[in-house]
This record gives structure tokens, sequence and C-alpha cells, in this order.
């Protein structure tokens, strides 16, 4: 079983915010709205990012309303946001 990630100061969220664009602090969790032209476009963009979570093994709440997908992300097991959490936004938002 692997240790739990140290969940992060506030100044060290807010140094990773600033090198993961696109995603937003939402209480104790990242949170990023894509828009699509369709529900299609939207599952499809939703698959995606169950791929890549599987592979961390680290998976975002998702919210889908037809075109709009909203996901958060964070750690339950350390109560907030470990560096784990960035490191798959940053995933998401390079790989689609």
């Amino acid at each position: 079983m692997s240790e739990r990630p140290p969940r992060l100061a506030d100044d060290a969220v807010s140094r990773e915010l600033a090198t993961t664009p696109g995603w937003a602090r939402d209480g104790d969790a990242l949170r990023r709205t894509w828009h699509f032209g369709d529900f299609k476009a939207a599952m499809l963009f939703v698959n995606g990012v169950a791929a890549l979570a599987e592979k961390a093994n680290h998976h975002p709440d998702i919210t889908i309303r037809y075109s709009d997908v909203t996901l958060r992300l964070w750690s339950h097991d350390a109560g907030g946001l470990t560096l784990r959490d960035f490191a798959l936004a940053r995933t998401i938002g390079t790989t689609l």
C-alpha cells in the first residue's frame, strides 16, 4: 500500500496553480469546465479523462451537462490538494 500524499499548503497550491492553466481552486479542490459542440464530443473527452485517470489511479469527479464537462480533483486521502492532483490536471490539459 502506498503512502498518503502530503496535503499542500496554500502558498504551494498558489505556485502549482500558476503552472496549471485553465484550472481554478474550488475550496480544497481543483475545478475546470470544458465546453464542446455537442454531447458526443463531451463524451469522447470524458472517455479520454477516464483512461488517464485509470492510468494515474486518481479519479476526478465528473459532471456532464449535455456539452459541458466539469472536472473536480482533490486527494480524498490527504483531505485536500496534493501534487498528484496538479499532475493529473496538467496531464489532462496537455493530452486531451
